[in-house]
């Protein structure tokens, strides 16, 4: 589904940064940062225009041959790694940040992988979210028709429980991004301390 979303010449989100992102990354310390179910890589890009060091991980491989010329329009380097969520590994202590912006999983893998985030993350280190709710469905302006793949507080105060939430609550905002993401969205938004 994913290489067929982004076999467009045009990005399916756009090329700006996820404005929750954009508005919150400072509070990830400066170093490697690890970003989840990436795309086509605006926010890898945009990190690393201000300095960090991005790792994007993303199951679609046409989705990464479009991050990676991002990164070349935009004059930056990121690390790109295709593999499945299911089966990639996050390693212990090594990343200074973690984000995780509108990453689609079901609930099981969902929790697995955000409990190996946890993990992940050094001391200090900072996971940043921001997710679809499952009002979202009553918007059907994007995140897909599956309640099963949207997020909770209380899943994510379950899965991250570890950390130390600075920002943490569900909102509606305006999303603009490309032409899958477009108009009232149902969302959680989270900043969250190892």
């Amino acid at each position: 589904m994913w290489d067929e979303r982004y076999a467009d010449k045009d990005y399916a989100y756009g090329k700006e940064p996820n404005t929750f992102l954009a508005e919150n990354y400072q509070a990830i310390p400066q170093g490697r940062v690890l970003s989840l179910a990436e795309g086509e890589g605006r926010n890898a890009v945009f990190l690393a225009q201000k300095g960090y060091s991005v790792t994007a991980v993303d199951g679609s491989e046409v989705g990464l041959k479009k991050a990676e010329m991002l990164a070349k329009e935009k004059g930056v380097e990121i690390e790109l790694i295709h593999a499945d969520l299911a089966e990639f590994d996050i390693g212990e202590d090594i990343w200074d940040g973690i984000i995780s912006i509108f990453c689609p999983l079901p609930t099981e893998l969902r929790s697995q992988v955000y409990k190996s985030a946890v993990n992940g993350l050094k001391a200090g280190g900072v996971f940043l979210l921001e997710a679809y709710t499952p009002e979202q469905l009553k918007h059907a302006t994007g995140g897909g028709k599956s309640i099963d793949s949207m997020t909770t507080k209380e899943s994510l105060l379950s899965d991250l429980g570890r950390l130390n939430f600075s920002q943490l609550q569900e909102i509606e905002r305006d999303v603009i991004e490309g032409i899958y993401h477009t108009g009232k969205g149902a969302v959680i938004q989270a900043v969250a301390t190892k």
